[in-house]
């Protein structure tokens, strides 16, 4: 039998410009929102022997990741995958209430739609995002950009709100106390739309590599560093904890 022997994919050669693109239409909307980024994602493609174009994971290119002198448990793309998941499927995110990015390792921003519906099985997931980093975007049969490569910092997506991160060396909160520290409800938001005041919208930074931490270089806009639990967590898990406190806190079921 044969060996496969991929090759490093050349990164692209430019990323489309945001102006003519409907992705950030539904973060114009006045209701409060909570803005999840997926920082430092191992989303990295390769392509074969056969000229195909494969996700780079630990399971199946370990000899690939070795011969670059990469260390194979780096590179888990599932991570990312297993919190897309729990956090599109939330009702904080049905509800119209959440917009999620992801930031891969090599600075590549990505705009998540949130009535996309993430494959459930890895090697849909897998080649969703070959697609989208080679194409730049995915589109819905109706017209509607649900993933996109986007130019602008993130930063620049915050618009002003507060921006924390989740980590195993923040202060101690149970998600509920979090949720109450950092948002206010949504009769105080509603009631003060029409005025300018500060909008309640926060944004969380959450960890979507396999180990090491969020860094403030990758992110000088986060004010403060908080954990969620005594225990080491998960992404999954750590993103579907404080998106039930937040949904707890707003009343939304």
């Amino acid at each position: 039998m044969s060996k496969r022997n991929p090759k490093r994919k050349a990164p692209p050669p430019s990323v489309p410009d945001d102006s003519d693109s409907d992705s950030d239409s539904d973060s114009s909307s006045s209701q409060s929102k909570i803005i999840f980024l997926l920082d430092d994602a191992k989303l990295e493609t390769v392509k074969t022997r056969k000229g195909d174009f494969e996700l780079l994971n630990c399971d199946d290119h370990r000899d690939l990741c070795r011969k670059w002198k990469k260390d194979p448990k780096m590179y888990r793309p599932d991570i990312t995958h297993q919190m897309l998941l729990t956090l599109i499927d939330s009702p904080l995110n049905k509800c119209g209430r959440m917009q999620i990015y992801i930031r891969t390792s090599s600075n590549v921003l990505i705009y998540v739609h949130p009535s996309i519906r993430i494959p459930r099985t890895f090697k849909r997931f897998s080649g969703l995002m070959v697609q989208l980093l080679h194409k730049m975007k995915i589109k819905s049969t109706t017209g509607t950009t649900l993933l996109k490569v986007i130019r602008n910092d993130f930063g620049d997506k915050l618009g002003g709100c507060r921006c924390v991160g989740l980590e195993v060396d923040g202060d101690l909160y149970s998600p509920s106390a979090l949720a109450r520290q950092l948002l206010t409800p949504l009769s105080s938001s509603s009631s003060s739309s029409s005025s300018n005041s500060t909008p309640s919208d926060v944004a969380f930074v959450l960890g979507a590599m396999a180990s090491d931490n969020i860094t403030s270089d990758r992110n000088p806009y986060i004010t403060d560093v908080y954990k969620i639990s005594e225990y080491n967590l998960s992404g999954a898990a750590a993103a579907g904890r404080i998106a039930a406190a937040i949904e707890g806190f707003w009343g939304i079921i």
